[in-house]
C-alpha cells in the first residue's frame, strides 16, 4: 500500500446522508445541546445510527463538522449580502446572522474547550473564515464613508460574541439591541 492513499469521491447517497446528518445535528444541537443522543440525530436525518458512526466515528467529529459547516455558511453569506445591500445594511445583516450562529451553538463552547484534540484547529478556522468575511464588509462600509474604520475584524467578532451572551433576567431581544448600539457606534459622523 502506498504512503499516500487517494481519497475516493463520495457516492451521491453517502453525501446526501452526510448532509442530512449535519442538518439534523445542527437542529438537535440547537435545541438539546451537543450531548444529545446520537439516535435523536440519526432519526431526524432519516438514517440509522450505524450510518452516523460510519461518517462521524466520534461525537467530536460530528460537532467539528457542524461547527465548520456553520462557520462556512456564515462566511459565505458576506459576499451575497454585499451584492444585495448598501454597505452598512450588508454589515448589519451579516452581524445579525453571526449573532444567530452564536446563539444556536448551545453547549458548543464547553465542548470546544474540553481539551479534545479534535477541536484544536477550530479557533484558527473560525477567525480564518469569519475574519475576512466581516473584514470585507467593514472595508466596504468604511470606503463608502458610512462607518469609522476603528475596529479590526477580529475585535468586531469578539465584541459581538460578548454582546450576544445571554443575560439573566433580560428579554430575548437584548442581544439584538446591543448589536444595534454597536453598529450605531461605528457609524461615521463628521
Amino acid at each position: 500500500m502506498s504512503q499516500h492513499t487517494e481519497q475516493r469521491p463520495l457516492r451521491r447517497d453517502a453525501q446526501r446522508n452526510i448532509d442530512a446528518l449535519l442538518d439534523a445535528a445542527k437542529q438537535v444541537f440547537g435545541t438539546s445541546g451537543v450531548d444529545a443522543p446520537a439516535k435523536e440525530i440519526a432519526d431526524l436525518a432519516g438514517v440509522g445510527v450505524g450510518t452516523l458512526y460510519r461518517h462521524f466515528p466520534k461525537r467530536s467529529d460530528l460537532v467539528k463538522a457542524v461547527f465548520q459547516a456553520e462557520v462556512d455558511a456564515t462566511a459565505d453569506a458576506a459576499p451575497a449580502l454585499a451584492a444585495e445591500h448598501d454597505p452598512v445594511t450588508a454589515l448589519e445583516k451579516w452581524l445579525r446572522r453571526y449573532t444567530e450562529f452564536l446563539a444556536t451553538k448551545r453547549g458548543l463552547a464547553s465542548a470546544l474547550h474540553s481539551g479534545d484534540p479534535t477541536f484544536d484547529e477550530l479557533p484558527a478556522y473560525f477567525i480564518g473564515r469569519l475574519g475576512p468575511a466581516v473584514g470585507s464588509l467593514l472595508d466596504n462600509a468604511a470606503e463608502a464613508g458610512a462607518i469609522r474604520a476603528v475596529a479590526s475584524p477580529k475585535d468586531l467578532l469578539y465584541a459581538v460574541s460578548k454582546l450576544s451572551l445571554p443575560m439573566n433576567d433580560e428579554d430575548p431581544d437584548h442581544g439584538r439591541r446591543m448589536l444595534a448600539l454597536l453598529v450605531d457606534g461605528l457609524r461615521y459622523r463628521p
